[in-house]
């Protein structure tokens, strides 16, 4: 049974098409520099910074994790939108009680096996939407879109969902990831149509 979080939009706007987009059936595949390899047998997902407990998952481990199903709408910042996309995973909050965020912590650093970084304000994060997310449509996530684990952010332009995550950091002050240092914004709206800064 999966949660329908498609209705979120309501929260930032009027309309569930943000604006400058336009809706697609298809679920195009964009990186940075291509798809990286990963070993089942070697990948590791870590927490680490302003936690109570830094943590290392196995692959296996991170599976044990308790999960849930979401059907959640994915914008892309050059104009797309998937509508009802369903990604099982676990949610952030539900990692974040794992680590025990201290209370200095306020901001988030997702990093991914080749090398890309997406930051977001802790208070964007811990919202059941975001998640780290393993299957998409009851299948196993495909490696173009980001498997074995990718994150989801609904609420925000899908640069801000780093693929192949492996792992998130948890800081005191703000930091820039990799588009953000490139021009894109940092807030990422797309109900605002925040793209560029």
């Amino acid at each position: 049974m999966s949660k329908d979080v498609t209705g979120l939009y309501r929260e930032f706007g009027s309309d569930r098409l943000p604006p400058g987009q336009r809706e697609t059936s298809r679920f195009p595949v964009l990186s940075k520099s291509g798809t990286p390899s990963w070993d089942p047998q070697s990948w590791a997902f870590d927490v680490w910074g302003a936690v109570e407990e830094e943590l290392t998952f196995s692959y296996e481990e991170f599976q044990d994790i308790p999960a849930e199903t979401q059907r959640q709408d994915f914008h892309c910042v050059t104009g797309w939108s998937k509508f009802d996309c369903e990604f099982t995973g676990v949610t952030f909050p539900t990692l974040a009680e794992l680590a025990g965020v201290r209370d200095d912590a306020i901001h988030v650093m997702f990093h991914a096996l080749d090398g890309y970084t997406t930051n977001l304000p802790l208070e964007d994060c811990m919202r059941e939407e975001v998640m780290f997310v393993s299957e998409y449509d009851g299948e196993p996530l495909p490696s173009d879109h980001g498997g074995p684990l990718r994150v989801v952010t609904p609420h925000k332009y899908a640069y801000k969902g780093a693929k192949w995550v492996s792992g998130v950091e948890f800081l005191t002050e703000p930091e820039r990831g990799y588009w953000e240092k490139r021009g894109y914004s940092n807030t990422a709206n797309p109900w605002n149509e925040e793209r560029y800064s």
